[in-house]
């Protein structure tokens, strides 16, 4: 998809129970250093080996992630979109220095492109980025409003193995809007998966540290 998906709030029993196990979460497990909320989520009756068990798409928190994801667009011709913004000519230099391809890569969420740059990136950076699941998405649209979004976003995917485990916010955020991302990332994945909630396992909680917590998804 060129742009992330958003999703409505959804009411329910299920919300406040998310949110009761976040509490319990930070009051049992205090570090010096604020911590990440993960939500980890292991997948039944899912044949890995059909493509159409398979997806990765990228999601709009409804609440953001209290630290915005790193976004880099490549363009020779925007400007002042509250980003990184690499030209041709940085795409040329980056891809003579392997190091710096894959700082760039290890250290960026999303990458967005306009596109007449897709042929090259393809060509200089895409053994880099590929791999890592990172190739540009192309700008359509409203190119600021598109950035904002992705700042606010998590990549969620099914792969070679049924569990997906991403980020939903971190410990300092308001325990009401980490709950309602959880909810919004359980919500998703009923409408991606062949067999929606009937797929759905095991739900945990935890904290970067922690170790995680049982939730009932009904």
């Amino acid at each position: 998809m060129d742009c992330p998906v958003g999703l409505p709030r959804q009411e329910g029993n299920m919300l406040e129970q998310i949110e009761k196990t976040i509490t319990e979460l930070k009051k049992s497990d205090k570090k010096n250093f604020v911590q990440s909320v993960d939500l980890v989520v292991s997948l039944k009756g899912i044949d890995l080996k059909k493509p159409e068990s398979k997806f990765s798409e990228d999601l709009v928190l409804p609440h953001g992630r209290e630290k915005d994801a790193t976004v880099v667009v490549f363009s020779d011709n925007l400007k002042d979109l509250g980003c990184d913004i690499l030209s041709s000519a940085d795409i040329q230099r980056i891809a003579g220095d392997k190091r710096e391809a894959k700082n760039i890569a290890g250290n960026t969420d999303f990458f967005l492109s306009e596109p007449p740059l897709m042929p090259l990136i393809g060509k200089v950076l895409g053994q880099t980025l590929a791999p890592r699941g990172k190739m540009p998405k192309l700008i359509t649209g409203d190119p600021a409003k598109l950035v904002e979004n992705y700042k606010r976003s998590v990549r969620i995917g099914v792969k070679n193995s049924p569990v997906i485990q991403c980020f939903v916010g971190k410990e300092n955020m308001d325990t009401g809007k980490t709950a309602e991302n959880v909810e919004a990332v359980i919500k998703f994945l009923e409408t991606k998966l062949p067999r929606g909630r009937q797929n759905i396992g095991k739900v945990l909680l935890k904290l970067t540290m922690g170790k995680p917590v049982k939730i009932e998804v009904k």
